[in-house]
């Protein structure tokens, strides 16, 4: 009895409990926009929840790559996706951001019978069952497992792309249209990674 017990109990932490996704960089006005994907067993979410998994932004820049390998350690799949600023252009946000999200979902060994996406908005492509939660990256491990993923990753590309974009201070502002970095728009101009789209709004360009 003991051992069905134990083993009922091993069925139920090694099933998977849940399957979230987000994104980031939907606000920013220079860069990609970026999704993740995360699977995770019960017994896993638990874990992730001990050590401290919560939304990204309510996360500092240290917690969120702390966790960022334990994330990728712990979760049964994961993907990552992204839409380039052309697409964003050229789509509008909505459509470039569904298009992240779907790449990420690709990148998956097998298809969620379930999703759970942060937020209002239906993903129109996917055909599965889903889960449109707002504030899910506070109340979903899944979900907030996804947006440290989607965060860490785009961030590591906007360090890495200061090199190559010097002056724009984009190590600091991460694409996101800071007074400072509009006003070093103003002054040097866009390069090909600002979201023409985006800046037209603000009468930059």
């Amino acid at each position: 009895m003991q051992e069905k017990k134990e083993e009922d109990l091993r069925r139920v932490l090694n099933k998977i409990s849940e399957v979230g996704i987000d994104e980031v960089g939907k606000g920013a006005v220079f860069g990609p926009v970026f999704s993740a994907v995360v699977v995770l067993t019960e017994k896993n979410r638990l874990i992730l929840k001990q050590f401290g998994v919560l939304d990204s932004k309510k996360l500092t820049t240290k917690k969120r790559k702390f966790l960022f390998p334990k994330i990728l350690l712990l979760s049964s799949d994961y993907g990552i996706g992204q839409s380039s600023a052309r697409e964003i252009d050229k789509l509008g946000i909505r459509v470039a951001t569904e298009l992240s999200m779907m790449r990420a979902l690709k990148k998956l060994k097998k298809e969620p019978s379930e999703l759970i996406i942060d937020g209002p908005l239906l993903l129109r492509p996917w055909k599965g069952i889903q889960q449109n939660i707002v504030s899910g990256d506070s109340k979903f491990t899944a979900v907030s497992s996804a947006s440290i993923i989607a965060k860490v990753s785009r961030d590591n590309l906007m360090e890495r792309l200061e090199e190559k974009y010097r002056g724009y201070l984009i190590f600091k502002n991460k694409g996101y249209g800071t007074r400072e970095h509009l006003s070093i728009i103003k002054e040097n101009g866009i390069t090909n990674l600002h979201r023409k789209s985006f800046l037209k709004k603000s009468n930059l360009i």
